[in-house]
């Protein structure tokens, strides 16, 4: 399933989303999932929709281009009221008249060269435009996946801040209840209390750190966030293929940017010799019938019909078409270039994900290993602080390593999963199947899953 096989259906694609998330709609008593969340934003971004009416505008293209080999039709008329005074042509005439003119012409166009090129140009920017629409629907999807899991990381930090003051208030109320025993030290009291002071700093940034996120989210799907489905127990995997070269060859196969940069380059091209066949002859078949009365002289009356074939072609321009040719060739030169620069950008996108992707699977078992290592020490320190063994400041310390550990394997669980949505993105391959395979790892928070 994706949104589009090729370049040259994205409004099909389009239809089908909307046929496939009809299903998705959101549900008050149910978390809000990501694919609810893409519906939304499927439905109200302007980017796409900007993409989608400049398809819509270039789609015209080619019936305009093509209208230049259909007959062209034309119609006028004329009515007026004379005076004339008119001698030497025998009796002096001296008179009010009426006159009237009418005429119909065909024209029908043999050969245009400019024509020919013109409709090439069409199918082209047609193909742009379809490939603007696929990257924009790709863009869509990784920047709203990104906004989801940003509010989901946002949230899990923030429960860790809120864990963090809770931890190190506890710590503060045992410390100031060894001092007043006699066994405790001001420097422990003054140290638990600028711990857990600062923890409340960060504590009211992770707060508006969610605020902000939220309203990200907010801005994709133009509607209020509530409470997201969460990421529930999965496997990570590295990417499938295993070489980055296979990325990379399907990223300059299948990447919609570099589609729509070769369709544009083709137009530059063909801009080229539109501009070259301004010198070749244009020959047209024109047909005319017409009507003249009281023009030149009163009470005269023309009848007349007749048919020619025309050409017209330029002898000498003061050098514009030569001009014109040479700023084409210039202007191509210019989209071949953006093409590899393009190109570049794309591989080095692929290989980056590719590598972001390799380097979080590690990174999110790493993270895993230290949170259950750190929750251990934490427990053992404490356990030896109450028996003696261990200073209060090696608890604080110990506890601020507990927590730095589990906000940095919330930030390797949800990069991990971004990793995975940014490779298929910047191969060009990013797909609804792509965010439904992500959608079934998420759980709605309201309904525990069972132990």
């Amino acid at each position: 399933m994706s949104w589009c096989s090729t370049t040259r259906c994205p409004a099909r694609g389009l239809a089908a989303l909307l046929i496939l998330l009809t299903g998705f709609g959101a549900v008050s008593c149910q978390a809000e999932n990501l694919l609810q969340s893409w519906q939304w934003a499927l439905h109200s971004d302007p980017t796409l929709a900007q993409a989608q009416a400049n398809l819509d505008a270039d789609l015209q293209s080619r019936p305009l281009a093509r209208s230049a080999w259909w007959p062209h039709m034309g119609l006028s008329a004329g009515f007026g009221e004379n005076t004339a005074g008119i001698t030497g042509l025998g009796n002096p005439i001296s008179q009010s008249y009426p006159s009237n003119n009418f005429s119909v012409n065909l024209t029908q166009t043999v050969f245009n060269g400019q024509a020919w090129t013109a409709l090439a140009q069409a199918d082209n920017r047609i193909q742009a435009s379809e490939a603007a629409l696929v990257y924009s629907q790709q863009q869509l999807a990784l920047k709203l996946s990104n906004a989801y899991f940003g509010v989901l990381q946002a949230e899990a930090q923030n429960r860790v801040a809120e864990e963090q003051e809770k931890l190190l208030d506890t710590l503060n109320q045992q410390t100031r209840a060894t001092l007043e025993v006699g066994t405790g030290d001001v420097i422990a009291v003054h140290e638990a209390q600028a711990r857990l002071d600062a923890a409340r700093s960060e504590r009211i940034r992770a707060h508006n750190a969610v605020t902000v996120a939220r309203r990200a989210l907010q801005r994709l799907t133009h509607q209020e966030t509530g409470t997201l489905a969460d990421l529930g127990s999965f496997q990570p995997l590295l990417p499938q293929p295993d070489k980055s070269a296979d990325w990379v060859a399907s990223a300059l196969q299948n990447q919609p940017l570099i589609h729509q940069n070769e369709a544009q380059l083709r137009i530059a091209q063909e801009q080229v010799e539109f501009n070259r066949r301004a010198r070749w002859p244009v020959v047209n078949v024109q047909g005319i019938s017409q009507h003249v009365m009281g023009a030149p002289f009163p009470n005269l009356d023309i009848n007349q019909k007749g048919a020619s074939l025309n050409l017209t072609m330029p002898l000498f321009d003061g050098g514009q078409i030569s001009a014109t040719v040479d700023q084409a060739q210039a202007q191509a030169r210019a989209s071949l270039q953006e093409l590899q620069g393009v190109r570049d950008q794309v591989t080095l996108n692929t290989q980056t994900a590719f590598l972001n992707l390799e380097d979080s699977v590690a990174e999110l078992e790493a993270a895993k290993t230290q949170v259950a290592s750190s929750k251990i020490s934490l427990e053992g320190t404490r356990t030896g602080y109450e028996v003696g063994t261990r200073s209060i400041v090696d608890v604080l310390n110990i506890a601020t390593d507990y927590i730095r550990s589990e906000q940095t394997y919330n930030q390797a669980l949800y990069n991990h999963v971004m990793a995975r949505i940014t490779l298929k993105a910047a191969a060009g391959i990013l797909t609804v199947a792509d965010l439904e395979s992500v959608n079934a790892l998420l759980h709605d928070p309201t309904h525990p899953l069972p132990p």
